[in-house]
């Protein structure tokens, strides 16, 4: 998939992944993006170990069923950096 494929899928899952996670996450378009398109790597490789049993790092196609797969992705990838990124107060 080219750059350009992964960034719309990075905007269009980031966008879909932080609209549906409880909370604030902040964060401007970059970290959107970002977070997409690590989503559609998480999604990608999660899907990919559960239909094959073998551990590879791929992404997701830009297509109906990929871009769900990079929202879920994008929802764990939320999920990972909220317990990174937590505060201890």
């Amino acid at each position: 998939m080219n750059i350009i494929a992964w960034v719309v899928l990075g905007i269009i899952a980031g966008a879909i992944g932080k609209a549906i996670y409880p909370g604030a996450q902040g964060g401007g378009i970059l970290s959107t993006i970002v977070l997409g398109i690590v989503g559609a790597f998480i999604g990608g490789s999660l899907v990919t170990f559960l239909t094959t049993g073998a551990l590879s790092f791929t992404a997701t196609s830009l297509s109906i069923p990929g871009i769900f797969v990079a929202v879920l992705g994008a929802i764990i990838a939320i999920f990972l950096w909220g317990l990174i990124a937590r505060r201890t107060v």
